[in-house]
């Protein structure tokens, strides 16, 4: 069966199920795998800290702020080891310490500081007088009284961040973790209420939609068409809500294309919305069937192949011109974008040079 990008539309409409199930045959899901990024942390790095701490504290029975502090500028990888022990995000971690200390520490401060660590782990980090020096000397004093401190009594019905198997009762907590190591059973029962690898998954999500954003302009760029990209929450005239691409740009649109992965079924629904709010944009104040410009979705996760409902809005709104990865090299044959190619794409060109020079074929032309 032909997908819909390739068929009249009133085809489409008339077999609005048949399409919904070719779309979603070969939609494609990357949850499995998730790129490293700049800043990624490799555990031999990591644990490097943490030997680093653990001689600090004498084996976590001693978490005295100076000797720790020491630690960190001599091994800035252990203040994130440090933030690992708290089960904090960098925010969490400032605002508590803007409460524990007289130092104010903003988010982007930390967030500055933890990435600088993360990108260059075995550079020293200041400890001294300077405004740096003195964020780090608090977050790590701040650090050192809540684990030796652990968990006050709460409420029956609430779960404090702290009650976890190493921070519990403070130190007593730590040192026979630190000794002995964690029961797999509670290392399990840890990562089903924090998911695991939450927080880099969560870094990474804008490099997991650049998958699908690089594979685009790799394909507008070989077929010699202009474009206009947009940034993350750009204003651009013309649009509440920018485009990812703009075909040929923002002062003249006539194509726009919008990329979206998501491994989310809710997430997908929020998606399909801005879509269809694309389209609303190009019919308004235009006689029937004349859009300003044509919207073009295309998509990747499993998110989008879940809900078939949304997938028929998604068709109705795009006019069938809904592509996947699978299908991303047809984008340019299937739209209006060949109206604006310039050169032959790179997959047409090796095509036919190839052809040209497979055995027994005539000398190629002269190009």
């Amino acid at each position: 069966m032909p997908f819909p990008f390739e068929v009249p539309f009133d085809e489409v409409q008339r077999d609005l199920d048949a399409y919904v199930d070719e779309i979603f045959s070969c939609l494609q899901s990357e949850f499995l795998t998730l790129p490293k990024g700049p800043g990624f942390v490799e555990y031999p790095v990591f644990e490097r800290g943490y030997e680093a701490l653990k001689r600090a504290t004498v084996n976590f029975r001693n978490l005295s702020p100076e000797p720790v502090i020491a630690a960190v500028q001599e091994v800035p990888i252990a203040l994130i080891v440090l933030r690992s022990m708290l089960g904090f995000t960098p925010p969490e971690w400032a605002y508590v310490t803007s409460q524990y200390t007289d130092v104010q520490v903003s988010q982007s401060a930390i967030r500055a500081i933890d990435r600088k660590v993360r990108m260059a782990p075995d550079t020293l980090l200041r400890t001294d007088g300077s405004l740096t020096g003195e964020r780090v000397r608090a977050l790590v004093t701040t650090a050192c009284q809540i684990l030796t401190d652990g968990a006050p009594e709460g409420r029956e019905d609430a779960l404090h961040r702290l009650n976890k198997a190493d921070t519990k009762s403070g130190l007593r907590s730590l040192q026979p973790l630190a000794d002995l190591g964690v029961p797999y059973a509670m290392l399990l029962y840890e990562r089903f209420l924090g998911r695991p690898f939450a927080g880099h998954r969560d870094s990474v999500s804008e490099l997991v939609g650049d998958v699908l954003e690089t594979a685009i302009e790799r394909i507008l760029h070989s077929h010699g068409i202009s474009y206009r990209k947009s940034k993350r929450a750009e204003r651009v005239a013309g649009f509440d809500q920018a485009p990812d691409f703009i075909i040929p740009d923002e002062f003249n649109p006539q194509i726009v294309i919008e990329a979206k992965v998501t491994e989310d079924d809710g997430t997908a629904r929020d998606k399909v919305t801005r879509v269809q709010h694309l389209e609303s944009l190009a019919m308004a104040g235009q006689p029937a069937g004349q859009a300003k410009f044509d919207v073009v979705a295309c998509i990747a996760g499993r998110g989008f192949g879940v809900r078939r409902e949304d997938m028929k809005k998604l068709l109705l709104a795009t006019g069938g011109k809904v592509f996947t990865l699978a299908n991303l090299p047809q984008l340019v044959d299937c739209t209006r974008l060949s109206e604006f190619r310039t050169r032959a794409g790179v997959a047409a060109a090796n095509a036919r040079y190839k052809s040209r020079h497979e055995p027994g074929k005539n000398q190629p032309e002269t190009p």
